[in-house]
């Protein structure tokens, strides 16, 4: 395992990690996450991201017992949790100082950890003042109930506005953003984030490398496998992402997945390893989670960090000219 460290701290996060989202407690039952979690920590993975709105609380939950009942030592682990969707109360969503330290405390108290080391901001507050939010985070670090905060899915204009306002008040900033980041889905980490991680050292742990699956090459022949993600029937995402593969622009896509197929036979890999190793390749990314539903997935995916050192400037060449999208000229991956 290779491990990075998150942005300008010095904390170090395995390069690939393991998150929870529709999977623990919600599509597989806590034994199976139980041997999801202990399989990525026997291959070295140390970082587990979850959510207060993952599974209504039992993602947290179940992924809560698995520590325990392994047993592993706490400095062993880095744990993320994120704040934002915590109920249908009044109060009991958004980033008001009130939601973030007690949704902090439910947070706790399900992963029945003190502590998380992540602490996310799940998504942008318009309603709350960015000073409301900054001195709350802070808060729960002063606590010793976070040891760093960061964001996920917000604008590069409102991280720099909560980096302003830490500045002036002399608070700590957000470390990290956790952004969607694949071969289809760049603009964000590749253009807009640049200034952010030039200039304020920040680090990112990227969701969906696989775009939600496409880029597997499981839907190439437009069926949708009963076991996979997209088979839940009564969540609105897999909704909404049934229909996208079914558009045009998924045919496209999935058109670009059969292309990309070559280059993974010619590095002798699967299309999932070589899009997991392209996120990889990118020297911003300080760690890729990944979503498992079997130990095996995650054996197969462990195996994209041999893949990174194949990807040499033809290579990245040969996948530019089927992806078509590169967001910014001015942008290059860093020669490994």
């Amino acid at each position: 395992m290779e491990y990075r460290y998150l942005g300008n701290s010095g904390l170090m996060v395995s390069c690939l990690s393991l998150g929870g989202w529709v999977t623990y407690g919600g599509q597989v039952g806590p034994e199976v996450a139980q041997q999801c979690m202990k399989t990525a920590f026997d291959l070295g993975i140390n970082f587990f991201d979850t959510a207060e709105v993952y599974s209504g609380g039992k993602c947290e939950i179940d992924m809560g017992i698995a520590i325990r009942k392994f047993g592993w030592k706490r400095s062993d682990l880095v744990i993320s949790t994120k704040i934002f969707w915590g109920g249908k109360g009044p109060n009991d969503r958004g980033l008001s100082r009130k939601h973030i330290i007690e949704g902090t405390d439910a947070c706790l108290k399900r992963l029945q950890l003190d502590y998380v080391d992540l602490l996310y901001a799940h998504r942008p507050d318009p309603d709350t003042p960015m000073e409301e939010i900054v001195r709350a985070f802070n808060h729960v670090i002063n606590q010793g109930k976070a040891f760093y905060w960061g964001t996920s899915e917000w604008s590069a204009q409102q991280i720099t506005e909560a980096h302003a306002v830490a500045q002036r008040l002399n608070l700590i900033a957000p470390l990290m953003e956790q952004p969607q980041y694949n071969m289809f889905h760049r603009d964000r980490v590749e253009k807009e984030y640049l200034p952010l991680f030039k200039n304020f050292g920040m680090g990112s742990t990227i969701w969906s490398p696989l775009a939600s699956g496409m880029l597997t090459g499981k839907y190439n022949d437009g069926t949708i496998p009963t076991d996979s993600r997209l088979a839940i029937q009564d969540n609105p995402v897999m909704q909404r992402l049934r229909g996208n593969l079914e558009s045009e622009d998924g045919r496209v896509k999935i058109a670009k997945v059969v292309k990309l197929r070559k280059v993974a036979d010619l590095l002798d890999c699967t299309t999932s390893q070589l899009a997991l190793a392209w996120c990889l390749k990118n020297p911003n990314v300080s760690s890729v989670i990944t979503g498992a539903s079997k130990p095996s997935q995650i054996e197969e995916n462990i195996k994209a960090l041999q893949i990174v050192p194949l990807l040499t400037e033809e290579i990245m060449e040969s996948i530019e000219e089927i992806l078509q999208n590169k967001p910014a000229q001015e942008y290059n991956f860093r020669k490994s």
